[in-house]
């Protein structure tokens, strides 16, 4: 044998041996086009609320949530998604200030579409956890049951106030049978067949949540496992995929993200439409409690997150460090 015999020829380690090796051989690359912001508005306050499970994120006032916005632009980031956070005192039983055009979600829509036109993808959450007293996704039949169907009439009209506010996008995010047909039609209905639907395809009941339920003031009691999916069913979440192509989706999201890589390529293989995942709360949250303890190097944390979730099959990623995962690869830090 020759002496050279018993090293390999092969030798992978070749294409690591430096960073411009490395950015050249790359399969998955990062993009401040990726990006979606999601962000909260609160009415009724004079200053931005930190949020306190979310180091570094917070409700939004009118006047705040539009210099995020300007700075999203600024950063490459394609789009930017609101929720609403009414005062206390207006929540009802029929989730009423998601309908009422004077409600925050709406104004806050108003701000953004004039503050930054259409340079950025003005989105808009439909549901009704936010402005509900109960904190469910739906209104409750006589049993104390979510009732799908008396829902879908609810986020139909959400869909149209949200629509006539400045809604490029709406997100339809209750997990409510037949949503996405149901919102196509009334969105055709009133001459705005141009608003988009992305819809929360998969949206698992996830303890990943708790944060976001800060962030919008929930009132919930219990939880949302009769009609958000089972953490442990991977071919339903392809069911609800048909489901929402059928009845008119635009894009289909997976929500959460990170645990559900899995899912994710699953439906970024079977479609021709663009995936989307959500980057929740709890995530978010995970990171920054690490590196603020210096168990973590918290931007290689983030950039790395993000990469995983591109790589299993997203195009766009909602996430809470959108604007600043824009800087840094902006500033060549992939």
């Amino acid at each position: 044998m020759s002496k050279y015999g018993s090293f390999p020829g092969s030798r992978p380690q070749r294409l690591r041996t430096s960073p411009v090796m490395r950015r050249m051989v790359a399969e998955t690359r990062l993009h401040p086009a990726d990006f979606i912001l999601p962000a909260f508005v609160r009415e009724g306050v004079s200053e931005p609320v930190p949020i306190a499970a979310m180091p570094g994120v917070v409700q939004h006032t009118r006047d705040s949530l539009k210099k995020a916005a300007a700075e999203a632009v600024a950063a490459g980031v394609s789009g930017i998604m609101l929720f609403g956070v009414p005062e206390e005192s207006k929540k009802d039983a029929l989730g009423t200030p998601g309908t009422d055009p004077d409600g925050i979600l709406q104004v806050a829509l108003r701000d953004v579409r004039a503050e930054v036109g259409d340079e950025l993808l003005v989105m808009s959450d439909v549901c009704l956890d936010e402005t509900i007293d109960h904190g469910h996704c739906g209104v409750l039949d006589s049993e104390g049951r979510v009732d799908n169907d008396a829902t879908l009439e609810r986020y139909a009209e959400m869909a149209q106030v949200q629509a006539d506010a400045g809604a490029h996008v709406v997100g339809p995010s209750g997990m409510m049978d037949g949503q996405i047909g149901v919102i196509r039609d009334a969105l055709d209905q009133i001459g705005r067949e141009d608003v988009a639907i992305l819809a929360y395809t998969a949206k698992y009941a996830s303890a990943f949540y708790g944060p976001f339920r800060e962030a919008v003031g929930s009132s919930l009691k219990g939880d949302r496992k009769t009609y958000q999916q089972d953490p442990a069913n991977a071919r339903e979440s392809l069911r609800e995929l048909a489901l929402d192509l059928e009845e008119g989706a635009d894009m289909v999201m997976v929500k959460p993200a990170g645990p559900y890589l899995d899912i994710l390529a699953r439906v970024a293989d079977a479609v021709d439409v663009p995936v989307a995942a959500y980057q929740i709360s709890g995530e978010y949250s995970m990171i920054e409690a690490a590196a603020e303890k210096g168990w973590i190097d918290r931007e290689r944390a983030i950039l790395e997150t993000l990469t995983g979730i591109k790589r299993a099959g997203a195009q766009n990623i909602l996430t809470y460090w959108a604007v600043e995962a824009a800087r840094m690869l902006n500033d060549g830090r992939q």
